[in-house]
């Protein structure tokens, strides 16, 4: 399995994946609705999907002396391994911004998201859904990129949900600053884990699944 993360990591990815690691960074803009940042690296992520598709990366990897859920593993491995280095620089920034930053005016007058932990578990949820809906339709085919439309969609409207929320009465405690409701805080952070998890699992499942069935 080690060797086909190496194959992803230096044949079939985009280089544009790397670059829109990158994006994560926007953890640090005032007056900006920072959660796109994570919509910009499973953006990166894709672009490796359109890499892989235009070189036929798939029929080659089926070929190989591996079991086609294989195939499937090394695509969702390398898929997380770039969402947790985006959530890494966010997770650091986000720490930057709830200590040393957290007096900061141009984030004291922010009326948008601020970065602290229902930040980071709201990314996390959006990285799920990256992986459930686009990854997971993906292999419905293992050729149409279509499922990333679907994808956008439900990323945007968690977007604009998550931005909203702490906009009505008694849930301001979401938009704390520093470690302000921190128990509150930290319980959306392991929520957003648990979601990550299960929804990255389901959709492997479901991909491995559907992969079988399919006579390349």
């Amino acid at each position: 399995m080690n060797a086909l993360l190496q194959k992803e990591i230096r044949l079939s990815s985009s280089v544009l994946t790397y670059f829109f690691i990158a994006a994560a960074v926007m953890t640090l803009f005032p007056g900006y609705p920072i959660l796109c940042g994570v919509f910009f690296v499973t953006l990166g992520i894709f672009q490796s999907f359109q890499n892989a598709r235009e070189a036929n990366d798939i029929v080659y990897s089926a070929l190989l002396p591996v079991a086609k859920t294989d195939v499937v593993k090394g695509k969702y491995l390398f898929s997380v391994m770039i969402e947790m280095f985006g959530f890494l620089i966010m997770a650091l920034l986000t720490i930057l911004r709830m200590t040393v930053l957290s007096d900061a005016q141009p984030y004291r007058q922010n009326a948008l998201m601020n970065a602290n932990l229902f930040f980071l578990g709201m990314a996390l949820v959006i990285f799920g859904l990256f992986n459930l809906i686009f990854i997971g339709g993906f292999f419905k085919t293992a050729y149409k990129l279509s499922p990333f439309i679907n994808y956008i969609i439900a990323a945007f409207l968690t977007i604009v949900a998550a931005e909203a929320v702490h906009h009505i009465p008694g849930l301001e405690a979401l938009n704390a600053f520093g470690f302000d409701c921190f128990p509150l805080q930290i319980s959306m952070l392991l929520g957003g884990f648990a979601i990550y998890i299960l929804l990255t699992g389901v959709s492997y499942k479901t991909a491995c699944a559907r992969f079988e069935k399919i006579d390349l």
